[in-house]
């Protein structure tokens, strides 16, 4: 595929993977491809034991040892037991940041209809597209938060939010207090103890450079949570109920240990490379990419006047990002069109219901693959 497509939707899923996570997935599956906790042969053993490794692994890279690592499928999932499992009352206020994606909208507005929740924006500045701390600790005042949810990074236009200023302000009200990690786990370096974060989720596809099929949530030991998925779990079997033991009573169903392995030497590799040299490469190879769209003028680029991950919207007059994704793809290059998923993202920036035309780079993103689209985007013909 590298060969062939110049790929820039690395927000959806980074590609290509370090070749480390390739070869542990095809080996550790050929070898202890068996289910966890449901033996006690030395396959699924040493399954079980590559699962608490993993598990250790990402509380290393969040700095937070004495927190618990729960796995689900995706963090789709992950968000969906975080926000519906949570103790909701009639008129709970929930902030939420004007880029969150559907993973949180949709629970939320299912929520809303039940409890009559009321949901508000924190404070942004629609000018430099960053964060207002003065605006949002009023806001708090006013009307003092239960919870507050916080993309880390917006998918649409990158901007990073200050998740330790954001949330230390949300406890002041005992507010609960939950970061989708899916666009920063692996590539932004966050003490979650610090940041004041009860539930982090991530997704494994993505800046952590595992494969797809393994995902989750770091979470505080002080609150409780309803299980959204019931079944078996290998343990406490003659239980009619869910077992109260965490993280087992929210990993109902087998685990997917050949995803595990596969996020196992993703971290492994974070760890060894450094998440901060991993970051400054990504944002290299963003302000390369940035520097190659201004040469074009028919090319509007949607840019936070704050840090950003390397996640580029951009606007071409006249033209839907629909069908010019679709010229882009024909000629080999890979980018993601309409609203990404996350619709008050655009209403936000204007661009609803159009969407962006995005690109997206990681670390490991090939310089082949900004020649070949600025050799296309010269003979393009608007």
């Amino acid at each position: 595929m590298a060969d062939e497509i110049a790929y820039f939707d690395n927000a959806a899923t980074t590609f290509p993977k370090p070749e480390e996570v390739y070869s542990f997935m095809d080996t550790f599956y050929r070898t202890n491809g068996v289910n966890i906790g449901r033996g006690n042969y030395n396959s699924a053993l040493s399954a079980g034991r590559l699962q608490k490794e993993t598990r250790d692994l990402l509380l290393e890279l969040f700095h937070c040892e004495g927190k618990t690592v729960i796995f689900e499928p995706s963090a789709t999932i992950a968000l969906n037991q975080v926000i519906r499992g949570l103790d909701w009352h009639e008129g709970d206020v929930v902030y939420i940041t004007p880029f969150e994606h559907n993973a949180v909208l949709r629970p939320l507005n299912y929520l809303k209809d039940q409890f009559n929740l009321r949901i508000e924006d924190l404070a942004v500045d629609r000018d430099t597209i960053s964060y207002n701390l003065e605006k949002i600790k009023y806001q708090f005042q006013e009307i003092p938060p239960k919870v507050v949810i916080a993309t880390h990074a917006s998918n649409v236009c990158g901007v990073i939010a200050p998740l330790e200023e954001i949330f230390s302000l949300a406890k002041k009200y005992n507010a609960i207090t939950i970061a989708d990690m899916s666009q920063t786990a692996g590539l932004v370096d966050t003490d979650l103890i610090k940041c004041h974060v009860d539930f982090a989720v991530f997704a494994g596809h993505k800046t952590l450079y595992g494969p797809f099929g393994i995902a989750g949530f770091v979470s505080t030991n002080e609150i409780q949570l309803k299980p959204l998925i019931y079944g078996g779990t290998g343990i406490e079997s003659a239980n009619p109920y869910m077992p109260d033991k965490i993280p087992i009573k929210y990993e109902a169903g087998s685990q997917n240990i050949m995803a595990i392995a596969g996020l196992n030497a993703s971290l492994k590799w974070i760890l060894k490379n450094g998440i901060n040299n991993l970051f400054i490469q990504e944002q290299k190879n963003k302000e390369t990419l940035t520097k190659v769209l201004k040469e074009f003028d028919y090319i509007r680029i949607i840019e936070p006047k704050t840090q950003a991950i390397g996640v580029i919207s951009t606007i071409i007059d006249g033209y839907s990002s629909d069908s010019l994704g679709s010229v882009f793809s024909e000629h080999g290059i890979a980018v993601r069109t309409g609203l990404q998923c996350a619709p008050n993202a655009h209403k936000f920036l204007n661009t609803f219901p159009e969407g962006t035309l995005r690109f997206s780079v990681g670390s490991l993103s090939i310089e082949k693959f900004i020649l070949q689209l600025t050799d296309f985007l010269n003979k393009l013909e608007l």
